[in-house]
């Protein structure tokens, strides 16, 4: 239920995107316009993780995804019936900040529930579904694009999400207890995030995530340019191109969650960030010594987007027990970091041009270096840090301590 929560967000961005050219034709709309209606939806995500995970670790994360859930089914019925582009963008923002809920509280609920050893490996499955949802999305919305419209995708949304509001009903029940809540309103709610960001370490996983994020969204956002109108690739070979893509960050989600219970995280983190700034790099050499090539830039992505598919699950167990005490805040600011460098990156492949690889390309390598420079300088993983708070979880809890961290909360 919690990899259903954390997979509609991804969904909801990336399903739409083989309609692109269709939905600008519809609303007469520039690329740049469409690609906005992107930009406010994760806007919406950003603002509504800042407010809605914090507020959790006060009133609880149960009535909060109700609500959210409900709403995100109500908007996405707005979006289907759009009678311009102005009107869609206005409903995309509102609709991000519903389904930040689901996103931003599967993982507070993840962190409220498992300790230990099991904690990277459940963030590895949520960090798979995060990161192979909007890379299968599009695949899912070629096939709704097949036999109707692109106000069909949203009618399909609205339907999950219906789904979702009666199984989070009937399934999902409170994790966070009355006695281990924050006590000190709202104002002591959001002075725990505040806290949050003066740790240098988590702000160093926090920025190494969001940059690879950044990267991951700007690929997303640039490829149905790049491999249908400049390589000329048809519908079933884009396809092909999202599902290998989308397969190698299976595969490196996948080893994560192996090589977590025998490598110290920080290690597997240098390795993903290094293995992606390669792929990066591969890319641009390619475009200055043999140009642009259907098979080159495949093969580059593939890179990245695998050492993007071990990262994920790394910076998310490491800032979560960094953060365990505030789990709320701490996932509101990992999730809405990333989705913030999402909205940048994602909008200037159009605005740089999208008849050239060379501004994805570029783009992308950008962000993943300064991915590699948060790591590096603040994080500094050789220091090892929550690490340490990794191995004490696994500690036997003394008596009373429950009590006495809700109000040291």
């Amino acid at each position: 239920m919690l990899g259903l929560l954390t997979a509609f967000s991804p969904l909801a961005i990336d399903m739409y995107i083989p309609g692109f050219p269709e939905l600008g034709t519809t609303l007469h709309a520039s690329d740049s316009a469409v690609q906005l209606s992107m930009t406010t939806f994760l806007a919406g995500i950003v603002l509504g993780q800042l407010f809605i995970g914090p507020i959790s670790d006060s009133l609880g994360r149960r009535r909060l995804l109700l609500g959210g859930t409900g709403l995100v089914t109500v908007l996405s019925l707005v979006c289907a019936a759009a009678p311009n582009i102005e009107t869609l963008v206005a409903a995309r923002f509102l609709q991000g900040v519903a389904a930040a809920a689901g996103m931003v509280l599967a993982r507070a609920v993840v962190t409220d529930r498992f300790h230990g050893p099991d904690l990277p490996r459940y963030f590895a499955l949520l960090a798979m579904i995060l990161g192979v949802a909007p890379i299968v999305a599009p695949l899912l919305g070629s096939l709704v694009l097949s036999v109707s419209s692109w106000r069909a995708v949203f009618v399909v949304l609205a339907v999950i999400g219906a789904a979702l509001t009666a199984t989070v009903a009937l399934a999902v029940p409170e994790s966070l207890p009355a006695k281990r809540r924050h006590t000190g309103g709202l104002g002591g709610t959001f002075a725990a995030m505040g806290r949050l960001l003066t740790r240098r370490a988590f702000v160093g996983y926090l920025l190494t995530g969001a940059f690879m994020a950044g990267a991951l969204f700007t690929y997303i956002s640039g490829s149905s340019f790049v491999f249908v109108r400049i390589f000329d690739t048809s519908t079933a070979t884009y396809s092909l191109v999202f599902a290998t893509n989308a397969a190698a960050m299976l595969a490196a989600n996948t080893l994560f969650g192996r090589l977590s219970r025998r490598h110290r995280l920080n290690t597997l983190l240098a390795v993903a960030v290094a293995v992606a700034v390669a792929g990066a790099a591969l890319q641009g050499l390619l475009l200055l010594t043999v140009g642009a090539t259907m098979a080159g830039t495949w093969v580059c992505l593939i890179i990245i987007l695998a050492g993007a598919g071990m990262s994920f699950p790394a910076t998310m167990t490491l800032n979560q027990s960094l953060g365990r005490d505030n789990a709320g805040a701490a996932a509101a600011l990992q999730g809405s970091g990333q989705f913030a460098a999402g909205a940048i990156g994602a909008p200037l492949v159009g605005v740089f041009g999208s008849t050239s690889v060379t501004p994805m390309a570029v783009i992308m390598l950008v962000s993943l270096v300064c991915a590699a420079l948060a790591l590096l300088t603040l994080a500094r993983p050789w220091l090892g840090a929550g690490e340490l708070r990794l191995a004490a979880s696994q500690l036997p809890a003394p008596a009373g301590s429950g009590q006495i961290a809700g109000q040291a909360g």
